[in-house]
């Protein structure tokens, strides 16, 4: 992208009618290391890559956990994605001491996208450079929603953000039709397959830079990593599906190290 005279501020519109800063922002997204979501009719699960800025640093964490019932995954700014993270938190707590019962997803992901969305209006602010995957289990049951900076929010059966989420992507679609009748050690199979295409070059998903977050009916949300998310791997071992991406996907996206990003 190159600088022009209508990206100085976010509520300048140019002369083809979009609002470049928030463009800006949502590039902020693509940058980030990939994320998806998918859902059941009884769980919904969070898979994630973990970027280390150096090899001297630990992986930063790309899934928090908001309640009991609700986690979410970010692509982008972890700084933005903390801040985010932070409100969530007190919202649900607000519902939960008002009304005695977890927040909807829906209201808090609504809400959640009416933040983004005043930042797109506000000359003193700029957009949040992060997008997020809701993944929850509520009196409605499971759900997945996906925001990103400009304020729109999308329910979803399955989806992928971030850098090389493609190639997730593209296996969402061609198996989500078979994910409702999946029991939970099947849908957590289903993202890592999906995440393996995520991976860039010839790396493979580890218990190290893999990351799972998991939520159903009578569970609270649980994170699987390192030792507790190996027995997964060790069984995509078997089907032979952790050889990582391909050099194509490497020339098209560029690997991006910045510490601010996940």
């Amino acid at each position: 992208m190159f600088r022009n005279s209508y990206d100085t501020d976010v509520t300048v519109w140019s002369p083809e009618g979009r609002l470049l800063q928030v463009e800006y922002a949502m590039e902020s997204v693509k940058q980030g290391s990939a994320c998806i979501a998918l859902r059941s009719s009884t769980h919904s699960v969070i898979g994630a890559l973990k970027r280390a800025v150096s090899e001297l640093s630990s992986h930063q964490q790309k899934i928090l956990e908001i309640d009991d019932h609700l986690g979410i995954g970010i692509a982008g700014l972890t700084a933005d994605a903390r801040t985010l993270a932070k409100w969530m938190r007190n919202e649900c707590l607000n519902h939960k001491y008002v009304y005695g019962t977890a927040m909807p997803t829906g209201r808090l992901a609504t809400d959640l996208a009416d933040r983004h969305q005043r930042t797109t209006q506000t000359y003193v602010r700029r957009p949040y450079g992060v997008g997020l995957l809701l993944a929850s289990f509520d009196k409605n049951g499971p759900h997945v929603y996906q925001t990103c900076p400009s304020g729109n929010v999308y329910e979803c059966y399955a989806t992928a953000i971030g850098a090389r989420s493609q190639s997730g992507r593209t296996y969402l679609e061609k198996h989500h039709e078979g994910f409702t009748t999946c029991e939970k050690d099947e849908l957590i199979m289903h993202a890592l397959r999906a995440l393996v295409g995520c991976v860039s070059g010839d790396a493979e998903l580890t218990s190290e830079n893999g990351s799972i977050g998991v939520v159903g009916k009578d569970e609270k949300f649980t994170l699987i990593e390192g030792a507790e998310l190996q027995p997964y791997l060790d069984r995509l071992e078997l089907e032979g599906g952790n050889n990582g991406g391909n050099d194509d996907d490497d020339e098209e996206e560029e690997k991006n190290d910045d510490a601010m990003e996940t």
